[in-house]
């Protein structure tokens, strides 16, 4: 072995030939150099894609929306509760089934919108006779030069748009930050682990599928009687029939296709789905998930996501009274788990005092 020669040593150049990670940035969607700024739900189609095709993103928004709505609510007096009563939507809703919508593609859009239907339509204190959902895709805010929403702009098809005035729609925004022109969807935060799981869950299904076909291997070159044993074989496969090969037994035998270890696979999608819930911000304890939780595990869960619904609910709330002019309107509340999680607490202090007197 020669000597090295340390005069002619070098160095990487990782710092300059290796990128670090950076963050993208970002700006708002605030424009105020005209008179009329507008603003369209771009991403409406691709976001309702995913509510509509990922089950558990579904389940999530569903159970979010039952959460804060699903206990009902009550209003001021009877003339109220009569013309809540005969909110119809589309024709077979109720003002529960539209607050539910109304909540669901707010969270999974960023925006919600109903039109607002009164007795007289330029008069906000008119009798309110009817809310019916509206669709985001088609929806354009419409603000002046200061940021200010002044309307909206609702496309009917076939090139015809129709003018709305703020009164005229019944808006709700989720969690709108900055001076953006509308709210924040939450999908875009989970965008990358649903196709992570998605793509998981496909490739998984495709090597378990793929693991009940056989491969057969023969001694056979010609390509004619190749083509007519695949033809042969994928018959006696589909029908369930047994292929007889005349041959010699070591000139053609059979080799199953085998399954990878499925323990990485479960705990890359665990870690997925975990992280999915996190960024969602829902606990997998609300859908009923704690197969792989303690009780007092799933119950922490469900009290730290209290103030999220409380807050939800004094959001739409004030967007009804505000909006619909809706008399005393309140939502009740789901029942808290406080009081269990603190009584269960008080047991087992005395339970752990009991245990640690009869040691002594």
């Amino acid at each position: 072995m020669s000597n090295p020669n340390f005069s002619k040593t070098t160095t990487t150049d990782f710092t300059n030939g290796v990128n670090n990670y950076t963050q993208e940035s970002k700006t708002t969607d605030g424009s105020y150099n005209k008179e009329e700024n507008r603003w369209s739900n771009e991403n409406a189609s691709k976001y309702y894609g995913f509510y509509y095709g990922v089950g558990e993103f579904r389940s999530a928004i569903d159970s979010f929306a039952t959460w804060v709505i699903g206990q009902g609510y009550t209003v001021g007096n009877a003339r109220e509760k009569i013309i809540c009563d005969h909110i119809t939507g589309w024709g077979e809703d109720t003002l529960l089934s539209i607050l539910f919508n109304h909540l669901a593609v707010k969270k999974f859009n960023g925006d919600a919108y109903c039109h607002i239907i009164r007795e007289d339509e330029n008069d906000i204190t008119s009798k309110l006779l009817n809310l019916k959902p509206l669709d985001p895709r088609r929806m354009t805010h419409i603000t002046n030069k200061k940021g200010i929403l002044i309307g909206y702009e609702y496309s009917q098809g076939q090139g015809e748009v129709k003018r709305f005035k703020t009164h005229q729609i019944f808006h709700s925004c989720n969690n709108r930050i900055l001076d953006e022109p509308h709210g924040t969807s939450v999908t875009s935060a989970v965008e990358w682990v649903i196709e992570a799981i998605k793509e998981a869950r496909v490739d998984w299904r495709r090597l378990m599928h793929r693991s009940s076909v056989r491969v057969l291997y023969v001694d056979e070159s010609d390509t004619a009687k190749q083509n007519e044993l695949k033809t042969q074989l994928a018959a006696g496969i589909n029908k369930g029939e047994v292929l007889i090969i005349p041959c010699k037994p070591e000139d053609a035998n059979f080799k199953d296709l085998e399954v990878p270890p499925a323990d990485a696979w479960i705990r890359y999608l665990e870690y997925l789905e975990d992280k999915f819930y996190k960024q969602l911000g829902v606990p997998k304890a609300v859908l009923g998930g704690t197969a792989d939780e303690t009780e007092a595990a799933a119950k922490v869960g469900v009290i730290t996501y209290e103030p999220v619904w409380t807050k939800e609910i004094m959001e739409l709330e004030a967007d009804v009274w505000n909006q619909l002019g809706i008399f005393g309107f309140k939502i009740n509340k789901q029942p808290s788990l406080m009081s269990n999680m603190q009584s269960d607490e008080a047991k087992n202090t005395g339970q752990t005092k009991l245990e640690y007197q009869g040691e002594q």
